[in-house]
């Protein structure tokens, strides 16, 4: 191309020089070295006055000295009269960090985008953005191309009976990029979802306490007022024991009466407080009426307790007669609500509609326990937690309650009812709707964590294709795996994303699951060469082919919308 210098950084260069070769030419001269101390010095060695300059730098392993050299060789273009200065950048650093995930979080992704404008860049050209609302943080145009095609090509061309197969979000973020294949394809689509729940982390000097029931109306303690009532009344009771006295609970089988008599009465104040401090008391006072009061039995709602002695007999006669008696019954205040129908075994199921439980029979539960499917019998580890923290409490749990925290112990924002970590909600924290990857991948890789996983589609005796856009830990990926071969019985599994990150033993954690076919990735992202050699399931897919048309196209001013749509027949 007349009239453009494409530049490579130190990030990719074997990307550049395949780019390149399509475009006809070669990678213009620039020298990067860092000084003694670890600053990174560039010197270009070709003049860019009047030029279209494409620099060429994508994250790699090296990402800080990566961003700094795009930057440095960004402002020397600038300083050399380019007319316009493109940077292509696969895969997008810091893309992660497109939001704040804590009250002093920073959007980094935010921040890289002004210095890059900051040193001069004009146009931004890059590959399935983690976020694709992160365009708004730049103020120059940006075309965030998309893998799509080169994905969905190669499933039609090596799944067999592609038709057949399902596309599967092994997370809800990643359903919008799901669907969009599983449409260009004609496929269908599942989603996998996780739910991870973790023993409470109050202390157990709170839990099951009664310390909340014996507080009263004004928030003071009332715990002393009680304790002498409740001593006052086990006295009475045992005078009452030792006393005769008559009859006055319900017969065992009360005649019918007027519905009228059978009115329940409002608890006096203070009533369940007692019942909370002792249980003595109330034996009491069901047995008999104490130091001259009434039994409460006496203004139950059970018929026939307040004393309409019937005989015996004319019970038995009347229901011997057929005579149906009163009980007391919930009244149907919803008319619009269906009548509830249960089958044989007790479960609900509606009238006269066969059909209605397809959809059910798509969803799909399980359990997992560090990142792996178990069976329903598996112990949790939650559990066994909870018991052995219940039978060895550390001193801190058996501290009491200050006396100014007494009127805010319900209070939402206490550190007591999180753990003590402070965690988001309690002031209306900036919680997300759903986690982010790290901290799925974390809490699928803690063992004191037990992890409900569920799959929705039907993906029986099908291939499954589970897409997301950058493989960087292997947690997520083995679990949704195993759900939909394990509790799906799906036929086989291929993991496909654009940017293969692959940190740490990743690539040989995904080579030892059995349950995965295949791993298909693209170049966007260096992988290295003792990565690739090492795998047999690592597929790698060229996208030096969709750069090149968009460097071609950008450079002489044509529409890049075909790139978006072509499927690369």
């Amino acid at each position: 191309m007349r009239g453009a210098c494409i530049f490579s950084g130190s990030s990719h260069p074997h990307l550049v020089e395949a780019i390149c070769e399509r475009l006809g030419q070669k990678p213009s001269k620039v020298d990067l070295k860092k000084f003694a101390n670890g600053e990174t010095s560039v010197e270009i060695k070709t003049s860019v006055r009047d030029q279209d300059v494409f620099i060429v730098q994508s994250g790699s392993s090296q990402i800080n000295d990566n961003v700094m050299e795009m930057l440095i060789m960004i402002n020397a273009c600038k300083g050399g009269s380019a007319r316009s200065i493109t940077a292509v950048m696969p895969y997008f650093p810091y893309s992660r960090q497109s939001k704040k995930k804590s009250h002093r979080g920073a959007i980094t992704a935010r921040m890289l985008a002004n210095l890059m404008k900051v040193a001069g860049v004009d146009h931004v050209i890059t590959i399935d953005l983690h976020a694709t609302q992160m365009q708004g943080f730049f103020k120059c145009p940006v075309d965030n191309l998309f893998a799509e095609p080169l994905l969905g090509k190669w499933i039609r061309m090596h799944i067999p009976d592609w038709w057949e197969t399902v596309v599967v979000s092994k997370n809800p973020g990643g359903t919008k990029r799901v669907t969009s294949l599983a449409d260009k394809l004609g496929l269908s689509f599942g989603i996998v979802t996780t739910d991870r729940t973790k023993r409470t982390q109050m202390s157990m000097s709170m839990y099951n306490s009664a310390i909340l029931d014996t507080l009263g109306n004004d928030g003071t303690d009332e715990h002393n007022a009680l304790k002498k009532e409740a001593e006052e009344l086990r006295k009475a009771s045992e005078r009452d024991d030792a006393a005769p006295k008559e009859r006055d609970w319900a017969p065992t089988s009360p005649p019918a009466r007027s519905r009228g008599n059978s009115i329940r009465q409002p608890p006096r104040p203070g009533q369940h407080i007692q019942r909370a401090v002792t249980s003595a008391p109330m034996t009491g006072r069901a047995r008999g009426a104490t130091n001259g009061e009434p039994s409460p039995l006496a203004n139950s709602h059970r018929p026939d307790s307040a004393g309409d002695d019937q005989p015996a007999k004319e019970t038995e006669a009347k229901q011997t007669a057929g005579e149906e008696e009163l009980t007391l019954r919930p009244a149907r205040t919803l008319p619009t609500v269906e009548p509830v129908y249960r089958d044989d075994d007790g479960y609900e199921e509606p009238e006269g509609d066969d059909e209605a439980d397809d959809h059910a029979r798509d969803v799909i539960t399980g359990r997992l326990i560090h990142g792996h499917i178990v069976d329903d019998d598996v112990p949790s580890p939650s559990a066994s937690q909870y018991s052995e923290h219940r039978g060895h409490r550390s001193s801190s749990e058996d501290d009491g309650v200050p006396d100014h925290m007494t009127q805010s112990i319900l209070s939402a924002a206490s550190s007591r009812w999180v753990g003590g970590h402070g965690g988001d909600g309690g002031l209306g924290g900036t919680g997300d709707a759903t986690h982010s990857d790290e901290e799925e991948e974390e809490a699928l890789a803690n063992p004191e964590i037990e992890t409900h996983v569920t799959l929705v589609g039907s993906v029986r005796n099908k291939p499954v294709v589970i897409v997301d856009d950058m493989i960087d830990k292997a947690g997520s990926w083995i679990a949704a795996a195993e759900t939909v071969v394990k509790r799906g019985s799906a036929s086989k599994v291929y993991c496909m994303a654009t940017h293969g990150l692959f940190g740490g033993d990743c690539l040989e954690q995904l080579e030892q699951c059995r349950e995965i076919e295949a791993v298909i990735v693209t170049n966007a992202f260096p992988i290295p060469e003792e990565k690739r050699l090492n795998s047999k399931k690592l597929v790698v897919l060229d996208v030096s082919s969709l750069l090149a048309e968009a460097i071609r196209r950008n450079h002489h001013g044509e529409s890049i919308s075909q790139l978006y749509y072509l499927m690369n027949e």
